[in-house]
């Protein structure tokens, strides 16, 4: 099941750029090409407006007032945010794009640059963007189930996944084997897992995440 945050008409290009004819040149092309735009003057403006989830990605020219595009890339790096982020810029070097490929950029343009470079790197950052917040729905969804576990479900769910046979487990935690296949059913039912395999995979998901 897709999750709701997920629907493309929610997902924004968040636009930084100071020169405003560029900027509304550029605002213009998204628009008319049916996206949705937030534009900033200064990474400052943008920093200032941040939360938690901004779905989308963002477009940064290098050369900004005060903080620079690739400074702003690593402030969001520093907070956390791990929005999808196009460098552009008209005095770029070899230097300079692997650095921001290298952080972690989807793309870096240089100027000036066809509308259709810019709109296929948006394209191909709203891929990155869906994909990584479906992945984080998920894992979401996985923590919950297993939050769902009695404390006893949970030392079955290790013990089962840890490649222990039923009898093996009755002895290891004093339970009848009866008791042990109903916690185990019970287990497999509430973390939805189609196989043992496949609870095996959802321990190694949730082990993951703790570290």
């Amino acid at each position: 099941m897709t999750d709701p945050g997920l629907q493309p008409l929610l997902q924004t290009v968040y636009l930084v750029e100071d020169d405003a004819a560029v900027r509304e040149a550029l605002c213009d092309l998204l628009e008319s090409a049916g996206m949705r735009v937030e534009r900033f003057a200064s990474a400052e403006e943008l920093l200032a407006s941040l939360h938690a989830d901004m779905p989308g990605c963002l477009v940064a020219d290098v050369r900004l007032p005060g903080l620079s595009g690739m400074e702003l890339q690593a402030k969001l790096a520093e907070t956390g945010l791990t929005i999808p982020i196009i460098i552009m810029t008209a005095h770029g070097d070899i230097p300079m794009v692997r650095k921001a490929l290298k952080a972690g950029a989807v793309e870096f343009l240089t100027k000036p640059f066809q509308d259709s470079e810019l709109l296929q790197a948006i394209d191909q950052a709203f891929a990155v963007d869906r994909a990584r917040r479906q992945a984080e729905g998920i894992m979401r969804s996985l923590a919950a189930r297993y939050d769902s576990l009695s404390a006893r479900e949970r030392q079955v769910m290790e013990l089962v996944t840890d490649g222990m046979m039923n009898k093996e487990i009755a002895d290891e935690i004093s339970l009848s084997i009866v008791t042990v296949k109903l916690y185990r059913k019970q287990v497999m039912e509430k973390m939805q897992a189609d196989s043992l395999a496949d609870l095996v995979k959802m321990r190694q998901k949730l082990e993951s995440l703790e570290k």
